[in-house]
């Protein structure tokens, strides 16, 4: 197992988590965002810092998507300014949107590991009935 960069040097690392429903079952430090707008925002605040790491889920709840999330990582990337962050991990229940949220930021240079049906994340209160 890879040791995140912050954790080499005494910190834990800096983990951002973008899902509607789940959390870390190891109950990892995180910054959980439930929507789109949210990661959004939550990104922003982490421009210009390290992120160890970003677990993106693609379905966000009713229309919303990850993709507000992936547009900002690929303009910065865009702009010649990416996101400076170790490992994004897409582990989305759905392989065709996690598949296509990977291959976009491939192709601006991040690292990024599909993890669809990981373990690492769940739902701590048993999964919602709408």
């Amino acid at each position: 197992m890879t040791v995140p960069a912050s954790s080499s040097r005494g910190c834990p690392p800096t983990i951002v988590l973008v899902d509607d429903l789940r959390s870390f079952v190891d109950g990892r430090g995180a910054e959980v965002a439930r929507t789109s707008a949210a990661g959004v925002e939550l990104l922003d605040r982490y421009r210009g810092r390290r992120l160890d790491e970003l677990w993106l889920d693609h379905d966000l709840g009713g229309d919303d998507t990850i993709w507000p999330v992936v547009e900002v990582l690929e303009r910065a990337a865009f702009d010649k300014c990416p996101f400076d962050v170790g490992v994004i991990t897409v582990h989305s229940a759905n392989p065709a949107g996690a598949a296509k949220v990977a291959q976009v930021l491939r192709r601006w240079g991040y690292r990024v590991r599909v993890a669809s049906g990981s373990t690492d994340v769940g739902y701590l209160d048993g999964p919602r009935v709408s």
